[in-house]
């Protein structure tokens, strides 16, 4: 459609990627030292190639300003029901790398938080009542510089049926990192409830969030509904105005010239491989920094 090969495609989709994960880094590091703001840590589930490799994409979003801090990812085995057939395939495949599950996930978005944030101050974070958060921060010896503060998730009615008190606090408490997980469901193809186009390489579903992101903090408003350009770097005080595409690629950025998480640069070096593909290529280029 572009007169182009696929390649080319996927080529400059995992360099813009690359490109978004540093201006995040730099953001972070312009963020005003007094920013104490409550944060959202949830995930949201997709998949990788297919769904017998299910991924959990942990983002960390501001409770006021809805500034997208971090995102991480964790792989974990396939859950709920499954027929002798599907167990069978699932245990032909390779087995994947599953980094901490969602502890280690949630104990790398709490340390970058903690790490770009003002240092002799206690900082809330949102969370549902999934037992990973609360070990992460126990186990992690973050409970001195993390007010934990726990929803959970109440059991729901028919679909239609009013929302319970318990429903209704937890829904405004982590309202700003749903509307991100919604926004990735409606704006990214491979993340689509019942979508046939999973990301084939993990790798490449976070240089896609990592976009995604960037076009979340510095270009979109913050509303839909209401006329308002506001964007959350805008509120952050990064910002004067909603930048565009051209602005927010406009500066070339290095990664040894930023303090990039060494969580981040096993992405950005695309070292985090997928086992059931028979290549996994490297951003090694001797040129490419």
């Amino acid at each position: 459609m572009v007169g182009c090969a696929p390649s080319t495609v996927t080529r400059l989709s995992a360099r813009l990627g690359r490109h978004a994960q540093l201006l995040q880094v730099l953001a972070l590091l312009h963020l005003p030292s007094t920013d104490t703001e409550d944060t959202i840590l949830d995930h949201t589930e997709t998949f990788e190639g297919t769904q017998d490799h299910p991924i959990a994409l942990g983002t960390l979003v501001g409770r006021d300003s809805w500034f997208v801090y971090g995102v991480d990812a964790n792989t974990h085995r396939r859950t709920g029901h499954r027929s002798t057939f599907q167990e069978l395939r699932r245990q032909s495949r390779p087995d994947r790398d599953i980094r901490g599950g969602y502890e280690g996930s949630a104990a790398r978005l709490l340390e970058l938080r903690l790490r770009f944030g003002p240092q002799e101050t206690r900082l809330t974070v949102v969370t549902d009542d999934l037992e990973a958060y609360a070990r992460a921060i126990r186990r992690r010896g973050l409970t001195s510089r993390v007010e934990h503060v726990v929803f959970p998730n109440p059991e729901r009615g028919p679909k239609g049926a009013p929302r319970s008190p318990a429903a209704i606090a937890r829904d405004q408490a982590m309202f700003a990192n749903d509307l991100l997980h919604a926004l990735i469901r409606h704006c990214l193809a491979h993340h689509h409830r019942e979508t046939i186009a999973f990301p084939r390489r993990i790798v490449a579903a976070l240089d896609r969030i990592f976009l995604f992101c960037s076009w979340r903090n510095f270009i979109k408003g913050v509303s839909e509904r209401k006329p308002d350009p506001t964007t959350p770097a805008m509120r952050k005080g990064l910002t004067r105005e909603p930048w565009s595409w051209r602005r927010l690629l406009a500066r070339r950025l290095f990664p040894e010239r930023l303090p990039v998480p060494a969580s981040w640069s096993e992405i950005y070096r695309r070292d985090w491989t997928t086992p059931s593909l028979p290549s996994n290529a490297r951003h090694d280029l001797r040129l490419a920094f």
